[in-house]
């Protein structure tokens, strides 16, 4: 049976979007797992996705403090389908990075990192699969805001796509007159 994933990273929310995009919620609401790879900001936004996802598997980033540090792990594991899940907010530089994850986390087959808002899917020599979904709320130097789907099916990561978010609309309050 397959099982369909959603991988998403720095939200920072309230601070860089007031809500999660609407498109985002509603592929929360289709997966089977939500990934979140860290630097929530508010710990109302950990309740809220952890109440309308089936299952999330999610850590704590350099922006996390206090309570989401008490509740999230630094790395999460998870074997879904037969792939086996490492997730965690910071990997380093790009430079290098497949080889010292591949060494950090040889027992998974796909890592899910954030930290940069830089989409990222490369294979390690060794086979790790490495992703990272960019953000959903905060593209910082990338032309958009992005978010990542998957499926998980029997021993196999497939149908991976990277999905451009529209422009945000303003917000008319925050003009000035």
């Amino acid at each position: 049976m397959s099982t369909k994933l959603l991988l998403i990273a720095d939200t920072h929310l309230p601070k860089r979007a007031k809500v999660l995009p609407a498109q985002v919620w509603d592929e929360v609401d289709a997966a089977d797992v939500v990934f979140h790879a860290g630097d929530w900001v508010s710990v109302d936004h950990l309740d809220d996705l952890e109440a309308r996802s089936r299952r999330l598997v999610a850590v704590f980033g350099n922006n996390d403090h206090g309570e989401l540090r008490e509740r999230l792990p630094l790395v999460a594991r998870a074997e879904i389908e037969g792939v086996r899940f490492a997730v965690v907010h910071e990997t380093g530089a790009a430079k290098g990075r497949e080889e010292r994850c591949a060494a950090e986390y040889d027992d998974a087959d796909v890592l899910v990192f954030g930290h940069s808002h830089i989409p990222w899917d490369t294979t390690a020599e060794t086979g790790l699969r490495l992703l990272n979904p960019g953000s959903p709320t905060d593209r910082r130097r990338q032309p958009y805001c992005t978010y990542m789907t998957a499926v998980a099916d029997t021993g196999e990561l497939r149908d991976v796509t990277l999905h451009r978010l529209p422009p945000r609309t303003p917000d008319r309050s925050a003009r000035s007159r």
